[in-house]
């Protein structure tokens, strides 16, 4: 597979799992002009991230035009255990769409 855009770190112990996560993104707003053309630069920003353990939702994330570059989400659940794997995905606004996954050390 692929390398996606996600950077992925995640530590189970003590029954909950702590993740972090960073995206490289370069989460454009769209209200940003071309210093060369003048033109509008077009929106292109990650729209939703989802993350799933056994196909439960654990955490998910609706972002928008105002976060900038390279987001950092960090977060944690109940359960998890090292070596599950977490499914991760992610939605542009644009309507791009991938699926990634992170192993829980």
């Amino acid at each position: 597979m692929a390398k996606g855009i996600l950077k992925v770190k995640a530590k189970a112990a003590g029954g909950k799992t702590k993740v972090k996560m960073m995206a490289k993104h370069i989460m454009e707003s769209g209200q940003r002009k071309d210093k060369k053309t003048g033109e509008l630069i077009p929106a292109l920003f990650l729209q939703n991230i989802m993350v799933k353990l056994a196909d439960k939702t654990v955490f998910e994330a609706n972002l928008g035009p105002a976060i900038s570059k390279n987001p950092y989400l960090s977060f944690s659940f109940e359960g998890g255990a090292k070596g599950d794997e977490m499914v991760i995905t992610w939605t542009e606004n644009s309507g791009k769409t991938a699926t990634e996954t992170a192993k829980i050390k």
